[in-house]
């Protein structure tokens, strides 16, 4: 049996999971507290989770998703993202994410309906204490993906 449900308090009690997409914890404290918080669970196994933000004027951005690793490409970030999709559409035009230049996470984003928005330039060098690599490449620039909800 899936689950997806919210989490209201203790959200750090994922901070393992959390730190899988988003590796320096002052970086999760900027957006964790002010997000929704969610969870994916299967027979009560937490599986994955995300936390999204209101950025205003019917913008939200998925902030932070998480698979923990043994548990990837089976299809629950998918899950947790069109879930997000449905849940938002009320109040949600737009919905944002934001990561490093790694084609694999990329391709992802665009399978699940993304489509490039924009970079920020140094993003990762300028906001990290330290230098952030993705599959032996350093990350320097963040890049935006949307997808319109209706």
């Amino acid at each position: 049996m899936m689950d997806i449900y919210p989490v209201l308090c203790n959200k750090k009690q994922y901070l393992d999971l959390l730190l899988l997409a988003d590796e320096q914890e002052s970086m999760i404290d900027r957006y964790l507290e002010r997000g929704e918080m969610f969870v994916l669970a299967e027979n009560s196994e937490v599986k994955a989770a995300c936390v999204v933000t209101e950025e205003g004027k019917g913008i939200y951005e998925i902030k932070n998703i998480a698979v923990y690793p043994q548990f990837q490409h089976r299809g629950y970030g998918k899950r947790l993202i069109f879930f997000l999709l449905e849940h938002y559409k009320a109040r949600c035009h737009t919905m944002l994410v934001g990561t490093g230049e790694s084609p694999e996470i990329l391709s992802f984003y665009k399978q699940c309906g993304f489509v490039y928005s924009h970079r920020i330039p140094d993003f990762f060098t300028d906001n990290y204490d330290h230098p952030i690599f993705e599959k032996g490449k350093q990350l320097k620039d963040m890049i935006y993906l949307k997808i319109a909800i209706h």
